[in-house]
């Protein structure tokens, strides 16, 4: 197992990094009048996993840490949410959103 001396070991903030970036790859097929409606929430519930990992991790005490991966899996929801309703009303594919939401 590998020592984690910064946020940036932690597999979890990486996963969620991986997640983000393949939303945002995802979302740049979306159709323009869409970037503040459905791809800037996409986007934001999809950057706010990692970030809120990270700020968990760096308050330093086990609760805090908690709390905010608590936080992070309602992004998590909150992401799924969104990519189900982008396939639905026909902004992208399924198979365009399984691997993302098998990530989740």
């Amino acid at each position: 197992m590998s020592e984690v001396n910064d946020f940036k070991d932690l597999r979890i903030w990486q996963k969620g990094m991986d997640i983000a970036k393949k939303c945002y790859f995802l979302t740049k097929q979306f159709p323009k009048d869409e970037l503040y409606g459905m791809v800037q929430q996409i986007r934001r519930s999809a950057s706010s996993i990692p970030a809120n990992i990270s700020e968990g991790y760096g308050r330093r005490s086990s609760v805090e840490y908690k709390r905010f991966l608590n936080i992070a899996q309602g992004s998590i929801n909150e992401l799924q949410t969104h990519l189900f309703l982008a396939e639905s009303v026909g902004l992208c594919e399924k198979k365009d959103i399984e691997s993302l939401i098998n990530d989740l």
